[in-house]
């Protein structure tokens, strides 16, 4: 009886463990893939995305601000076409802005640098489905240690 005692304890206990275990796995999921406040849509264009992908960070200064909700290839010109969600608390952001893909560490993640522009007369916030004109595409590895490669090889 004892012995029967002891392992529905133990059958309990992994339960409650496993289930603890998957609840913060979840809340920890929620958190940094998704938010509760209010966003707005900006798109850009870009040459190459590189390894991005959807729900990727959009950051300034190392804050997130936003994310990446969806990666689509422009009927017209067969190019990327990036859809970012950007927080409310971040509308004003003038049209001057820029984003850049970057990559955190060497071989790391890669997410949406935004760089806010410069604020003079006459220019305006971006607001929802506005096209962030001044793109740079990402860098990818294999063609920087190509060009390393070829261009050493001419000397």
């Amino acid at each position: 009886m004892k012995s029967r005692k002891s392992e529905l304890l133990v059958g309990i206990f992994v339960v409650l463990t496993i289930a603890a275990g998957l609840m913060l796995a979840l809340k920890v999921a929620n958190d940094s893939m998704s938010s509760s406040t209010d966003t707005y849509t900006l798109y850009a264009k870009f040459d190459n995305i590189g390894g991005l992908k959807v729900r990727s960070a959009v950051k300034v200064g190392g804050v997130t601000v936003g994310r990446v909700d969806n990666i689509t290839l422009s009927k017209n010109d067969f190019t990327p076409v990036v859809e970012m969600s950007i927080s409310t608390e971040f509308n004003e952001f003038p049209e001057t802005s820029s984003v850049s893909i970057l990559t955190s560490g060497l071989l790391g993640e890669q997410y949406v640098g935004f760089q806010p522009g410069f604020v003079i007369e006459g220019i305006e916030n971006l607001a929802q489905g506005d096209y962030i004109e001044d793109t740079k595409s990402a860098l990818v590895l294999e063609d920087l240690i190509g060009q390393f490669l070829f261009s050493s090889n001419d000397d």
